[in-house]
């Protein structure tokens, strides 16, 4: 019987890599950059798992055209990586001097993307907020401030920028910046009610004082986007919410219930306010009179800001009433199931397990209740130990391929049984990086960095998604054709290599009745984990007791 012909992605689809500006560029007092909120803070004893900060991290400021050659190579139709708010405007204010060399670096890589048939895709803010923001007003805790200065930064983009860029993301993952950085505390600028951690702060009030700011920033920028630069510069503008799938532990009507209040906390904030116009119903019933509230006129204002959905996605939970956790939705989460099973393979990360059957339910989730068109801006898995791994054994990333498996059989499933109206894909990472209050112990790039000489080495995960998107791309008379090569080093990474030649993992994934994922090899699976406080919830515990 002659096998099923392969279901193909839509003409237009977008498929790259992503990183974000702090965690992978270095260079932090190069060329006139001001310090972010992260310089400072990540080299506070404690603050990351390792003890290491960004200052070099993976030193794509100076490698910029090694990178950029490398993804050429790989073949992407895009790549999504995040202007450092520092680098164009050191002190961050409107009434701040822009910095040229930052300006001259971003105009660089981009026409170098250009030139390499890479569309780019890019974030305006992915938590480096300009320090002296933060010394002057307290950042985002000061909504009309912020707004003023964000807006005026924004605008020294579209205007530099905006002429090739036709992508925009104005915030990644503003829950990530409130709950961690003001409520949890264990992302810069740390603040929290925890006397142990943070000298400053109240957890019970400012996650959602700042998440109001971020909304109403983000509303502010779009609008000025719409008015002044669309027009002309024909470009889309939207956010990015992180937020996994949640699943009732069980048939129980509570568990159910709090499956809904856990998506109401970890996506309604800001998806409901953006798309639908108000705040979940559950989260004022929790909050009370913390939950900030917009005028009727700047509720007109924030609804319909985003021209799509950015989803960054990575998991799936299983969601029990009864728990204590506020930024949880008061919702207990466990990857074991009541039969005493685990949903899937263990990351290194606690709060990360390989669930593919959820990344469907997501997607369908987002479609029926937003009903625009979702980019997928992250989706990633970091393999267990793999830091501690030699070379050869971390290259072959059988595990990280078989989650890329699991997401675009679902992907595919989304698009042509579902109806899902899904644009791109950008796993995370393009480069393993320095993951935040992680450091760099956890890698989750397709592209193995060797910290100690920069080299860049090829993983298995990259082979597989590179073929997988070749054989099911729908070629476009709006690709963007290669102009010429970036001139690189000599010794820059080979695509081709030698690792893994017997990889038990098959080349192909070709779309039938079920997911054709191979099975993992033989692991320690985790025993189980009461609670993913976060995506960053590796470093959390270790931090917090």
């Amino acid at each position: 019987m002659a096998s099923a012909p392969t279901r193909k992605l839509p003409k237009n689809f977008l498929w790259g890599f992503a990183t974000a500006s702090f965690q992978i560029e270095g260079s932090a007092d190069v060329d006139g950059r001001g310090k972010s909120i992260w310089d400072d803070f990540a080299k506070i004893p404690g603050k990351t798992l390792d003890g290491k900060d960004g200052d070099v991290a993976t030193d794509s400021y100076r490698l910029w055209k090694e990178d950029v050659a490398l993804l050429a190579e790989y073949g992407v139709k895009s790549y999504r990586f995040s202007l450092s708010w520092s680098r164009i405007i050191p002190l961050g204010g409107r009434n701040d001097p822009v910095n040229p060399k930052g300006i001259e670096f971003y105009n660089k890589f981009i026409d170098a993307l250009l030139e390499n048939g890479i569309t780019p895709f890019v974030t305006l803010y992915h938590w480096d907020l300009p320090q002296a923001l933060h010394d002057r007003y307290n950042g985002w805790l000061n909504r009309e401030e912020i707004t003023k200065d964000y807006v005026n930064y924004a605008r020294v983009c579209f205007e530099a920028f905006g002429d090739r860029v036709k992508h925009w993301l104005t915030v990644n993952e503003p829950w990530c910046v409130a709950i961690l950085g003001y409520g949890r505390g264990v992302f810069a600028p740390g603040r929290s009610s925890d006397r142990e951690r943070s000298s400053a702060g109240d957890s019970s009030t400012e996650p959602w004082i700042v998440g109001h700011s971020v909304i109403y920033a983000h509303a502010n920028a779009v609008k000025m986007y719409r008015e002044e630069f669309k027009p002309t510069q024909k470009g889309q503008i939207g956010i990015t919410l992180n937020g996994d799938w949640a699943m009732p532990y069980d048939d129980n009507q509570a568990n159910i219930d709090a499956a809904q209040h856990a998506l109401d906390f970890a996506i309604g904030w800001f998806a409901d306010a953006i798309y639908l116009g108000f705040y979940p119903p559950y989260m004022r019933e929790v909050l009370g009179n913390r939950m900030p509230d917009f005028t009727p006129d700047e509720w007109a204002l924030v609804k319909g800001s985003s021209d799509f959905y950015g989803m960054n996605t990575y998991t799936t939970n299983l969601c029990k009433a009864g728990g204590d956790d506020e930024f949880q939705g008061n919702v207990d989460y466990t990857f074991r199931r009541p039969d005493g099973t685990e949903l899937g393979n263990q990351a290194h990360s606690a709060w990360l397990q390989d669930y593919p059957e959820g990344f469907r339910s997501l997607l369908n989730y987002i479609w029926k209740r937003y009903k625009l068109p979702i980019y997928v801006t992250e989706n990633g898995f970091a393999v267990k130990g793999e830091n501690d791994m030699p070379l050869e054994q971390a290259l072959a990333d059988n595990e990280r391929v078989h989650y890329f498996q699991g997401t675009t059989w679902s992907l595919i499933q989304a698009i042509h049984d579902d109806g899902v109206d899904i644009r791109s894909y950008f796993p995370w990472s393009f480069l393993d990086n320095f993951e935040w209050a992680d450091g760099y112990s956890t890698r989750f790039g397709v592209t193995y960095v060797d910290y100690e000489t920069q080299k860049r080495y090829p993983k298995a995960s990259a082979r597989w998604l590179i073929k997988w998107f070749k054989d099911h791309d729908t070629p476009s008379d709006k690709d963007i054709k290669p102009k010429g090569a970036v001139a690189v080093k000599d010794d820059k990474p080979k695509l081709v290599d030698k690792t893994n030649n017997s990889s038990e993992f098959s080349a192909t994934s070709t779309v039938k009745g079920s997911p054709p994922i191979s099975p993992l090899p033989k692991t320690v699976r985790s025993r189980g984990i009461k609670a993913r406080v976060s995506r960053y919830l590796t470093a959390i515990i270790a931090l917090v007791k």
